[in-house]
């Protein structure tokens, strides 16, 4: 399978029937997001196969072209709303690779129906951009500390599919780097665009709150239940 991103995986059980592909923000790695897994109580959950995969290394412009894990680039001013310049072809790409991801879970016998995508930061806006427009139905968008990214086009390119898609949207009352007010936006254009968001709100920067960790699980418990 083409364009296949390396992945860190751990499955909860044997033979998973669901899959939640979790992308990681800039500069981190797959690894990450890994150990909170141990950390979930995912009650009356199927199998679950966690998939983290590690973002291409590119130039980052707001790091002065320093190399790391990116999904995309990332321009001064972008992330406090005091540009408008984004790394369209760069966020496409990323697009594509999860999609890949996606389809490569359903060649392993995960329904469609039965895929989360999740991230954090970046990753949290490829979830967004990814789950979107995704032509079949997911069962849900995990955005954590995040924004929608190419906001613009997304009435556009929304896929039916997915209008009904549940979607988990957290974010730090005091983070530096993505404003709540940034997120807020993309929460209200979300919502104004009749998606189901369930919004949460935590206390902390950039970061992962211990209660958020708790709501995770218990919005994928409720997501990826059988019968759902």
């Amino acid at each position: 399978m083409s364009n296949l991103l390396e992945t860190v995986e751990i499955e909860t059980a044997p033979k998973p029937t669901a899959a939640v592909i979790w992308m990681h923000g800039l500069g981190a790695d797959g690894n990450d997001f890994a150990p909170i897994v141990p950390e979930l109580v995912l009650r009356d959950s199927p199998a679950i196969r966690f998939v983290f995969p590690h973002a291409p290394a590119i130039p980052v412009t707001l790091n002065n072209g320093y190399v790391m894990r990116a999904w995309y680039d990332v321009y001064p001013g972008a992330l406090e709303g005091r540009s408008r310049r984004t790394d369209e072809l760069g966020i496409r790409a990323s697009q594509a690779a999860i999609e890949t991801l996606i389809a490569r879970e359903v060649d392993r016998g995960v329904s469609v129906d039965k895929i989360v995508l999740a991230g954090f930061s970046q990753g949290g806006a490829i979830a967004l951009q990814t789950g979107l427009r995704h032509p079949q139905p997911l069962a849900g968008i995990m955005a954590l500390s995040t924004y929608l990214p190419l906001a613009e086009s997304l009435s556009a390119e929304s896929a039916p599919a997915n209008k009904k898609i549940p979607i988990f949207f957290a974010h730090g009352s005091v983070d530096p780097v993505i404003s709540l007010a940034m997120a807020a936006a993309s929460r209200d254009q979300l919502l104004a665009l009749d998606y189901a968001v369930e919004w949460r709100e935590y206390p902390m920067p950039h970061s992962v709150y211990p209660e958020e960790i708790q709501d995770i699980a218990r919005w994928l418990s409720k997501t990826l239940a059988p019968g759902k």
